[in-house]
């Protein structure tokens, strides 16, 4: 079996590090917990593979841009076959800051790139949600915090968030893929963290 971990963001580093690339940096971290490097292009995709335990390990940045996320994936996912297994990791910024959510399907709800994956792929996609919260100044313009770089307690704590998320993927890596037992894991995470 394949194990496809893709994060959605945006390629250009001028988006490195800010909230809506959250997918982007909890993937590259997990990347250098399992010591690959990301530089083949594979459909439409920066990609970092590895063999662990006789299983093949995808990790995937979809360069489409986020609104495009969807044609990257419904590649990977041709790719890769109907008995692989598919998890993508983006931001929500409807859940509070640093919080970890994972569901096993779903609809898009209010993420552009998410909406992208479920009309190209279907709404039965595992996902991981890394917690953005809204911006602290109410009447800010949710483009511009989305795409803005962050500072202070919030960006150490979306650093946090995002190495949780990728210390407890690559447990994951290792074991037997229960997606029922991540999503209790990745949301019991949330109870000593914030």
């Amino acid at each position: 079996m394949t194990l496809v971990i893709i994060g959605l963001g945006n390629p250009e580093e001028k988006y490195d590090n800010t909230p809506h690339n959250m997918g982007y940096n909890v993937v590259n971290a997990l990347a250098d917990k399992l010591s690959v490097r990301f530089g083949k292009i594979s459909c439409k995709a920066s990609i970092a593979e590895k063999s662990v335990q006789g299983e093949k390990i995808i990790l995937a940045k979809p360069l489409t841009y986020m609104n495009l996320s969807g044609e990257s994936v419904r590649e990977l996912m041709g790719r890769y076959g109907a008995d692989g297994q598919y998890i993508v990791i983006y931001d929500d910024i409807d859940i509070p800051c640093g919080a970890l959510r994972a569901r096993a399907s779903g609809s898009g709800g209010t993420h552009n790139g998410m909406r992208s994956v479920v009309a190209c792929a279907g709404k039965d996609v595992p996902r991981i949600r890394v917690g953005i919260g809204r911006p602290d100044v109410p009447e800010m313009d949710l483009a511009d915090y989305v795409l803005g770089q962050l500072s202070g307690d919030k960006k150490q704590t979306l650093i946090n968030a995002c190495l949780r998320a990728a210390d407890i993927l690559a447990r994951y890596v290792g074991e037997e893929h229960d997606f029922e037992r991540l999503m209790t894991t990745i949301n019991r995470s949330n109870d000593n963290n914030n």
